[in-house]
């Protein structure tokens, strides 16, 4: 019964972040916002808001590894098993923009989360420092880069939806995070106690890539339409975002405790793929097929590294 609750809490946290974007888009684009700010703030925040809800409340539930488990699990599947699996399906061409930029940001969030960690907790401090770091680059990305999720067509149509609609969506993505993020968290501990598996494992595995399905949906169907620089967009945005907006929301509320499996494992994989694909980047400026196979087979080496 807990698996089936584990999978309906999975789907009704997806379902609502896209009910919550969808929502409030429409009600933006009747305020007149624009659909790049639109994208860039409410659509940026909905394909996160699943990791949030899941770190908050294992946070508060005192489920540390649960919280920080859902990070850096979904942080090392989507470097390997998102943008690998779609650079199977197209090869990823790499702007100059994306490794001046996109990059550096990455590796640095992933760093400084590392460094943070390495005391055994994540403290109320270091979560407002992370969340200076994440109004500032939104700030920054605001300032100097359009990045437009929907057009101005889907903006219109939109407009065209009745108000009633756009609130029952609102209200209805947000009771769908809430719920869902209880259902995930609740029974993925009792599968973890019933299965003398540790709450990190059940973390970084089924939850992270659960709550990643909106990145890989995301990057699938940008891969699959060719727009390959939005799929690396997409993953390298949600990877900074996860740190400093979910650890940081989540140390601010309780500060997080970090276990030293974490330290000596899972914090080194993430840095690991991190770190490897700047090489795998500059090659060509083209994520390929081969480099994408190779990303996903990294991806099952870590996780059959970590069950054995």
């Amino acid at each position: 019964m807990s698996y089936l609750l584990l999978g309906i809490g999975l789907l009704v946290l997806l379902l609502g972040g896209k009910f919550l974007v969808d929502g409030a888009s429409s009600v933006a684009s009747r305020l007149g916002l624009s659909p790049g700010l639109i994208g860039l703030t409410i659509v940026a925040f909905g394909t996160s808001a699943p990791e949030l809800l899941v770190s908050i409340t294992a946070a508060l539930r005192g489920a540390s590894d649960i919280a920080i488990g859902n990070v850096v699990g979904s942080n090392i599947s989507n470097i390997t098993l998102v943008l690998g699996i779609s650079a199977l399906i197209y090869p990823i061409y790499i702007e100059k923009s994306t490794l001046k930029l996109d990059y550096p940001f990455t590796l640095f969030s992933s760093l400084l989360f590392f460094v943070f960690a390495l005391n055994g907790f994540i403290s109320f401090t270091e979560g407002v420092v992370l969340l200076i770091c994440f109004v500032s680059l939104n700030w920054y990305f605001f300032k100097s880069i359009e990045r437009v999720e929907f057009s101005e067509e889907d903006a219109e149509q939109m407009k065209k939806q009745p108000v009633w609609i756009a609130i029952l969506q609102l209200l209805g993505g947000a009771a769908g995070l809430y719920f869902g993020s209880d259902l995930v968290v609740g029974n993925a501990t009792s599968i973890a106690q019933a299965l003398g598996v540790s709450e990190r494992i059940i973390g970084v595995t089924i939850i992270a890539i659960g709550t990643s399905l909106p990145e890989l949906v995301t990057s699938v169907l940008a891969a699959l339409k060719k727009e390959t620089a939005m799929a690396l967009g997409n993953i390298l945005g949600s990877n900074i975002m996860n740190v400093f907006s979910i650890i940081g929301f989540t140390a601010i509320l309780k500060p997080i405790a970090v276990t030293s499996n974490f330290i000596s494992s899972d914090f080194i994989w993430m840095l690991g793929f991190t770190i490897l694909l700047l090489p795998i980047m500059r090659i060509n400026y083209i994520i390929s097929r081969l480099n994408g196979g190779f990303l996903v087979v990294g991806y099952l080496l870590y996780v059959y590294l970590l069950v054995s």
